[in-house]
C-alpha cells in the first residue's frame, strides 16, 4: 500500500490514467468492430467508410500511448487488405 505522499499521488494518477486509457481502448475497439461487421456484411462502401473512420481513432490511440505503433499499423494493414479484397 502507498505510504508516502508521492506514492499516494502516483496511485491516484494511475487510477485516472487507467480509466481514461480503458475508455480510449474501448472506443477504438468499437470502431474496429464496425469495420469487421461491414466486412462480414460484404458491403464495400460501408466497410471503406468504417475503415476511414477507424484509422484516425487508431492512430490517436498510438499517440496517447494506448497502442503500440506497429500494432496499429498491423491492424490497419490487415483490415485495409480485407476491405480491398471485397471488390
Amino acid at each position: 500500500m502507498a505510504n508516502s505522499p508521492q506514492s499516494k499521488k502516483r496511485a491516484r494518477q494511475n487510477e485516472r490514467r487507467f480509466a481514461v486509457n480503458k475508455a480510449r481502448r474501448s472506443r477504438i475497439r468499437t470502431y474496429l468492430r464496425n469495420v469487421e461487421e461491414a466486412i462480414a456484411s460484404g458491403d464495400k462502401e460501408k466497410a471503406t467508410a468504417a475503415l476511414r473512420a477507424a484509422q484516425p481513432e487508431l492512430m490517436r490511440g498510438v499517440t496517447k500511448g494506448v497502442f503500440h505503433k506497429n500494432t496499429a499499423a498491423r491492424k490497419m494493414s490487415r483490415l485495409s487488405s480485407r476491405v480491398k479484397a471485397l471488390g
